[in-house]
């Protein structure tokens, strides 16, 4: 089967969801966010109600608004793809059609987490939620948050579903990658900022990001001189932006984007507990990884 080679085109950032200090959804900070993330730091697309975007912690009903805010605000120019995984197949489909009602250009689904389900069952899962809408669907591959990998083997039948179309690929192993990619049409997309570049030498074709939130420009940049064979300056962007590819995750990512967006003056504000706002040596810590990339915060 035949998709197309860059579904969700080539950057797309996991966006924080704004909230304001008392925990409350901050819809009209999420538009302006978004908004940011699209026209000044050059995203194809943003998705919603990701890990990044907190969504252990928010109700289906802000979900919709969310997805709905950021549409309204963005979706004219860029794509927006909800994310709706969860480890509950029935709940799984129930946020997908959801967000296809609100929508959404596409979805991004996860392993379904924590339940560890055998390969026929995580086949199963990402079939039926695929089968619920007309929607593209991304499915991300993260066994270290999820505890399950999808297997090359799983990976090959999935890719034979017309609307599994993209893979984010965090499972951390250029083989696996490599072989899916010798089978399939599947766009890879690296789960992790600094795994871009070896991911698009073996045929990957972008990132979805969490520094993106700060190292867009550089990102874009980055994958646009590749796709022109220009490895040379590739590889420059590449080691310009690592400091801040990877000290964003120096502790958990969405408490350094918020504090990073909070210190610029962008809609960010708390986190929702589990999570802890950063605290302000970190948050220091964060300005010296940015400033190693050229970027102020």
């Amino acid at each position: 089967m035949t998709h197309d080679p860059r579904p969700f085109g080539r950057l797309l950032t996991a966006m924080v969801t704004p909230f304001t200090p008392d925990g409350s959804l901050d819809i009209e900070g999420a538009a302006r966010l978004a908004a940011y993330l699209v026209d000044e730091q050059r995203n194809d697309a943003l998705v919603i109600s990701g890990t990044t975007g907190e969504s252990p912690t928010t109700t289906d009903a802000e979900k919709d608004a969310l997805l709905r805010a950021v549409i309204e605000a963005v979706g004219d120019r860029a794509r927006v793809l909800a994310g709706v995984g969860t480890n509950n197949t029935a709940h799984t489909i129930e946020l997908a059609q959801a967000a296809e009602k609100a929508g959404a250009h596409g979805l991004l689904v996860v392993t379904p987490y924590y339940s560890k389900p055998p390969q026929a069952g995580v086949e199963r899962h990402f079939r039926a939620v695929a089968d619920a809408t007309g929607l593209p669907i991304m499915v991300y591959d993260i066994p270290h948050r999820a505890g399950t990998a999808i297997t090359t083997e799983t990976m090959c039948r999935l890719a034979g579903h017309e609307r599994i179309v993209a893979v984010k690929d965090a499972k951390g192993d250029l083989v696996a990658s490599s072989h899916v990619l010798a089978r399939t049409d599947l766009a890879y997309y690296s789960g992790d900022d600094a795994a871009t570049l070896p991911l698009l030498s073996i045929g990957g074709v972008g990132l979805v990001g969490t520094s993106t939130h700060f190292t867009g420009r550089l990102a874009k940049d980055m994958i646009e001189a590749w796709e022109r064979s220009d490895t040379a300056a590739a590889l420059a962007l590449h080691r310009t932006a690592l400091p801040l590819f990877t000290g964003i995750f120096r502790t958990q990512g969405v408490m350094l984007v918020k504090a990073g967006l909070n210190a610029l003056g962008r809609p960010a504000g708390v986190v929702r507990s589990p999570l802890v706002d950063a605290t302000e040596e970190e948050l220091n810590q964060l300005r010296q990884d940015a400033a190693a990339a050229g970027i102020v915060l």
